[in-house]
């Protein structure tokens, strides 16, 4: 069963034409406007040159600009940018003039306080406005709100009690420096403990335990504790016993540090991480100190302590097929075989990593049960001319991705769900496939989690299967692999530079082409999708041939040589699936199952049937291949 997807839509010379002039427009060169006047990104041409001297800009040239294009992207986008340009130079009539009760944004927020306040409206209904920013987070706010918050003390309005609710806030979230701020203008006495507060954060002093005992002080002393186990554990357990004894600490206060102290002991699978996991205080556990409890378990190799941990879940965390597939693998091994059965049939149900897995083990098809919305060609084509769609498929093309993703929620404001379902087909036609991830409501709507078609694009066919024959690797892994790094978006990059389909580093890609003969124009070329493909499969079938075994193939991929080669070490001899599950970093983790995952839904879409995951991760070929099949009693939910 071969399905490809749509082409990729290219820049016409058009797009190049209005992609070039909004360039020009950025840089301050002259731009021939009236040649565009009639394009659906005309807006944002002019947006562009407009921002470029927002600090000149004249308000009545700003507020026609508003005004024609109000209830579009494009506005309320210059709206933020003109609003903070106003706030810098307090022209604050022509900020109000501007202002939108939609804005959102803090520092913005706080600027209309600025102007309320500079205009005469510093009312009560300003007080409880500048009252809500103060106490709405513990973190650090923006500079445009020390001026409204010294108004709001000069009034009175920034009560003792207002302070220390602040303070308290960002004691829960570790911020220090935002304690001593909130603690200026209290009483004396107060001012002092509070400093001393702050002080205990920073670092661990003895004076604490002086203090008055508080839920307040026991808060500030546990979260100063919790903060410490971050870093070093053992000494945040070692000073528990104290603190706890002269504040008078309950079991949550107890369990903030414990807590802390367990994960990240856990997290690095310390000699201690059972004996700490054990002292955490049942109050304070949550499902991911349940999770790194079975982990630390499995990573001794202690199979009846892995599937305590995972019985000591709550019902709804087992129930996932994760879990339910490991506590039927440990039930098995315990001697087991019917409970086990069971557990494997419950896991099987899910069109996952594990359900895969668990379905391997029952010797069965696997679960897929795919959902397609119905056709309506004459909505499609009503959903197609929306214009705020249109200029976000324009503005996808030309890549100008944050631009786009504004517009493409403007549009979806106003469409039902079948409407934003439509949207996403023409996305995808487009080339814009990141739509069928970012775009579905799986929550609100589990049927779309269905929409393989969507969720699964396939795109580079022919390079795909050429390159993966040319290094021996599977076409579907190939795929899976641009799916987990791109979305299959060419012009991707990431925050560490790595850029394309499959997400190249600039140094791998060279050396990646030099070695394999491939031809390579430098960093820019691994734009170029068949260039990133040659270089990415290329640089799959290295790590193939040097971990031999494709799971630690694409653990490396993702995590590099060093944590692959520790955690090797760690565990060796380790069962495959025992060893991806206690990788300790969770991006691995579960990008080594999503690619796995991926792969068996590409082996799908590209041949009808799959290679099971069992083999696949072993890097086997050969053999029998999976059926797929849609439970009769129950849809699965993924």
């Amino acid at each position: 069963m071969l399905a490809v997807g749509a082409a990729h839509a290219q820049q016409s010379p058009a797009d190049t034409a209005i992609a070039n002039a909004i360039s020009a427009a950025e840089r301050g060169q002259p731009v021939d406007a009236a040649r565009f006047a009639n394009a659906p990104l005309y807006g944002w041409l002019e947006y562009a040159g407009l921002r470029r001297n927002i600090d000149s800009l004249p308000p009545e040239q700003a507020q026609s600009f508003l005004q024609r294009y109000q209830g579009q992207a494009v506005a309320e986008t210059f709206r933020s940018v003109w609003l903070a340009a106003l706030s810098r130079r307090k022209e604050w009539p022509a900020f109000l003039a501007a202002w939108s009760p939609s804005v959102d944004d803090v520092a913005l927020r706080c600027a209309e306080l600025q102007a309320r306040d500079a205009s005469g409206r510093a009312d009560a209904q300003w007080t409880r406005d500048a009252q809500a920013i103060w106490t709405s987070s513990g973190k650090s706010l923006p500079d445009s709100c020390d001026p409204v918050f010294a108004t709001l003390a000069a009034r009175g309005g920034l009560t003792p009690e207002l302070r220390w609710e602040r303070l308290e806030k960002a004691a829960a979230e570790w911020q220090p420096a935002v304690m001593r701020a909130a603690a200026r203008g209290l009483p004396a006495d107060q001012f002092a403990l509070a400093n001393d507060y702050a002080a205990f954060l920073d670092a661990v002093h003895d004076r604490a335990l002086q203090w008055p005992k508080t839920a307040r002080s026991r808060l500030v002393a546990s979260q100063g504790l919790a903060r410490l186990a971050k870093s070093t554990p053992v000494a945040a357990e070692n000073a528990l016993p104290r603190f706890a004894k002269a504040l008078e600490f309950t079991e949550e206060d107890r369990g903030r540090v414990l807590y802390q102290v367990a994960l990240w002991t856990v997290a690095s699978y310390e000699p201690e991480s059972a004996r700490r996991l054990a002292a955490v205080p049942a109050v304070s556990w949550d499902e991911r100190l349940h999770e790194w409890q079975a982990r630390e378990a499995m990573a001794r190799s202690d199979w009846a302590a892995a599937l305590a941990a995972i019985k000591a879940m709550g019902e709804e965390q087992r129930g996932q097929s994760r879990w339910a597939y490991f506590a039927a693998r440990l039930t098995e091994m315990a001697g087991d075989k019917a409970g086990a059965q069971a557990l494997y049939r419950d896991a099987a149900r899910e069109s996952d990593f594990h359900g895969f897995l668990a379905a391997d083990r029952l010797d069965q098809p696997y679960a897929l049960c795919p959902w397609m919305p119905p056709v309506d060609a004459a909505a499609r084509a009503a959903v197609a001319r929306d214009p705020a769609l249109v200029r976000a498929i324009a503005l996808q093309r030309i890549d100008r991705a944050g631009w786009a993703a504004r517009e493409w929620k403007d549009a979806l404001s106003r469409f039902d769900d079948k409407q934003r379902r439509l949207a996403i087909e023409v996305a995808q036609d487009g080339g814009w496939f990141d739509r069928g991830v970012f775009g579905l409501d799986i929550a609100g709507n589990p049927e779309e989690k269905r929409w393989y078609t969507i969720r699964f694009p396939i795109h580079h066919d022919a390079t795909i299967r050429s390159q993966s024959a040319r290094h021996r690797l599977d076409p579907a892994w190939v795929a899976a692999e641009i799916r987990a790094e791109s979305i299959f978006n060419p012009r991707a990059r990431s925050s560490a530079n790595a850029r394309g389909l499959m997400q190249v580093l600039p140094s791998t890609g060279a050396a990646v082409a030099k070695r394999n003969g491939i031809a390579y124009g430098g960093a820019e070329s691994l734009y170029d999708s068949d260039t990133n493909i040659a270089i990415g499969t290329a640089y799959l079938r290295q790590m193939e041939d040097k971990y031999g075994k494709t799971y630690a193939a694409i653990a490396a991929y993702n995590a590099g040589p060093s944590p692959v080669a520790r955690w090797q070490s760690q565990r060796p001899g380790m069962d495959p699936d025992f060893w991806i599950e206690t990788i300790s970093y969770k991006e691995t983790r579960d990008y080594v199952a999503r690619v796995l995952a991926f792969s068996v839904i590409y082996d799908w879409r590209m041949n009808g049937d799959a290679l099971p995951v069992s083999r696949r991760l072993l890097g086997q070929e050969g053999g029998a291949r999976k059926k797929f099949a849609c439970p009769l009693a129950e849809a699965p939910k993924g």
